[in-house]
């Protein structure tokens, strides 16, 4: 063989095998039921889900009443590896499913972290017999499900986290601090307590000088009490066996006040509870204009996630 053909069938194993990394680097989507079987409190209805699509958020969807998880599973997982379940924003009456959701899930498969990105149903009584508690309840249902398959999936069921964007940080939050009671169909036998929260500008509070007004009655309605406002707001029902947590909130936020993480921050501190805070100046609400870059909040978070013991093999 001449040096010159030797050199193209070089070259074009070299392409086919920078091809096959790529592809081997890739998540490996799948889009699964949350329920396997019929979805409880749900109604039947004629509201059908919408996809929608804003430049500065990217794709969005509405009127979610049939929840799933989609699986992001690199090729290559480490032994023992870590998961994360994310819970994309949206005020509770859209999630940000790409932004907040699947771009999130690919960082993480790139550092040797399973995800799972959870389409949770947004409250409407147009399908809902209880919207107030159907997020809660389908986060519990992804972390049931995430443990219960962990062994298939190469995962340590003892390391399964559940993050949160803004409305879907409330609902990371609300998995956090409620998890002794179950609030779907259980055999039991395995918890629904998260092993960490990763929450992100996120909405903790229901009260009337903190808690971000719009998500509340998306998510209450009318009729709002005390003890509902004491129940959602997650500042309140800290306990010492809440789930360690990272926070990342910007000063700036104009929809969420910086109070929501700093309230959360104080309770878990007083009940002893390890937590990382980061506040950045300048951000105003989701890091919209890349402020800080995705790369410095996700990176502390990776870092964060290396010296808590979650991740034990760096990336």
């Amino acid at each position: 063989m001449n040096n010159y053909n030797f050199i193209r069938k070089l070259g074009c194993m070299l392409v086919l095998f920078s091809a096959v990394q790529c592809c081997c680097g890739q998540g490996i989507i799948k889009e699964l039921p949350l329920y396997d079987g019929a979805i409880p409190g749900a109604k039947a209805t004629t509201v059908k889900e919408q996809k929608g699509f804003d430049p500065e958020v990217d794709s969005l969807v509405y009127h979610v009443s049939v929840p799933t998880l989609e699986v992001f599973r690199p090729a290559y997982l480490p032994p023992g590896a870590p998961a994360v379940i994310i819970c994309p924003g949206g005020g509770y009456h859209t999630l940000l499913i790409n932004r907040e959701g699947r771009s999130v899930a690919e960082a993480f498969n790139r550092k040797g972290i399973a995800a799972f990105v959870l389409k949770y149903r947004l409250p409407d009584d147009a399908y809902l017999t209880n919207k107030a508690m159907a997020p809660l309840m389908d986060a519990q249902q992804a972390i049931l499900k995430v443990k219960q398959h962990a062994a298939k999936w190469g995962i340590d069921p003892h390391a399964i986290g559940i993050m949160g964007f803004s409305a879907g940080g409330h609902v990371a939050a609300m998995a956090g601090t409620h998890f002794d009671s179950v609030y779907v169909p259980h055999s039991g036998g395995i918890s629904p307590r998260p092993d960490f929260m990763i929450l992100i500008n996120p909405v903790i509070s229901f009260s009337d000088g903190t808690g971000h007004g719009g998500s509340r009655s998306n998510l209450l309605g009318a009729g709002i009490t005390e003890d509902k406002i004491r129940f959602f707001s997650g500042e309140q029902q800290v306990t010492e066996r809440t789930p360690p947590a990272f926070l990342a909130h910007a000063a700036d936020d104009k929809v969420v006040p910086l109070a929501n993480s700093m309230d959360l921050f104080a309770a878990l501190k007083k009940n002893r509870v390890a937590a990382e805070l980061h506040v950045y100046a300048f951000g105003d609400h989701g890091f919209l204009k890349n402020l800080p870059a995705f790369e410095q909040w996700f990176g502390s978070c990776i870092y964060w996630m290396q010296t808590s013991g979650w991740l034990k093999q760096a990336r």
